[in-house]
């Protein structure tokens, strides 16, 4: 890769929708070494409305426009996943690092696409799965090293939810139930958080089945998903992801059992993690999480390019991984759309 020159990241983001009211870009004002100069959105009065509120210098209604703005020397791409491709490859021709939005991409092809463009062009590539700069994710991780449950056996992911209150409403206008615009349903939103924690915390995964299906037939992508998988390190997976289950169904947890112990942890509606060890009583720990949730990951982005000690763990490749895993779990779903 290209070392990055400049002694601070000047950030251009690409579609400021609702990730990017807190989530993300305003971190970007607050990291030591970085700040936001400009924002895009297709519609210009949202664009400009975002700059005003938020405090940026500058707005465009027009990609290429930000992306060749020569104050701009970092690219956040914020958009529904089908323009992810298309935009990371103009930022990588314009010799800028680019850091996109989770899932990488719709598919796996794609992806790779976007990996090929970035090493041609020797920028980095970062994607926003933030989990992995977490404290609860972490202390996870660190359980898990220091061998607190044992030898890891096996994990499970549960994860039941009602109708999205979005579905509820207009199906038309939210794309992350669309296979063309987000590549899935909310798997490929919710299950992929899950399943890239996962590859940080055991390694890759070598092998995956599933089954997938559309039972309620509210909108187009799977609505619920069942899989099996194995780690290259011989740990070994199941999930399950429904989106059409009861309030009293509701359901979020991954439990990692080992050979002397397990610890279960929430993705998203909680940070509290429970440790089981064998002849012990039991612990909980909770853990408070940053005002804008990518914070951590955004100031490893921001250090990495500075030149300090710390690497972003959630690269194009790690991603990229997460896209296979999913595409592979949900395959019979697909092939069964297109005959």
């Amino acid at each position: 890769m290209n070392k990055f020159e400049d002694k601070e990241l000047r950030w251009g983001v690409l579609g400021v929708g609702d990730v990017c009211e807190k989530k993300s870009a305003p971190a970007m004002q607050k990291v030591k070494g970085s700040k936001l100069v400009a924002v895009m959105r297709r519609n210009g009065d949202k664009a400009a409305d975002y700059a005003k509120r938020h405090g940026v210098p500058k707005w465009y209604d027009d990609a290429d426009k930000l992306i060749n703005d020569p104050e701009v020397n970092a690219i956040y791409i914020a958009t529904p996943p089908n323009a992810h491709l298309e935009l990371a490859q103009k930022a990588a021709a314009a010799g800028k690092p680019v850091y996109v939005e989770k899932p990488m991409a719709r598919t796996y092809k794609e992806c790779l696409q976007m990996i090929e463009a970035c090493e041609n062009a020797q920028v980095p590539l970062f994607v926003a799965y933030y989990r992995r700069t977490l404290p609860n994710f972490l202390k996870v991780k660190s359980l898990v090293d220091e061998g607190a449950i044992g030898v890891p056996r096996y994990v499970g992911i549960t994860i039941n939810q009602p109708r999205h209150p979005d579905v509820k409403q207009d199906p038309k206008d939210n794309w992350r139930i669309h296979p063309d615009v987000a590549g899935g349903g909310y798997f490929y939103d919710l299950g992929s958080h899950q399943l890239d924690f996962l590859d940080f915390l055991f390694g890759p995964i070598e092998e995956v089945n599933g089954q997938a299906l559309n039972q309620a037939g509210d909108y187009p992508a799977e609505d619920i998903v069942l899989g099996n998988f194995k780690f290259k390190n011989g740990v070994l997976g199941t999930g399950s992801w429904c989106f059409t289950t009861g309030e009293s169904s509701k359901k979020d947890e991954i439990k990692i059992i080992g050979s002397a112990g397990e610890i279960s942890f929430p993705c998203f509606w909680g940070t509290n993690i429970t440790l089981r060890r064998d002849g012990e009583v039991e612990q909980v720990f909770e853990f408070e999480m940053p005002e804008h949730i990518q914070y951590y990951l955004i100031k490893s982005i921001v250090d990495e390019l500075l030149g300090k000690q710390d690497i972003c763990p959630s690269t194009g490749k790690s991603a990229a991984r997460t896209n296979w895993v999913m595409e592979e779990m949900i395959s019979n779903f697909k092939n069964q759309k297109h005959t």
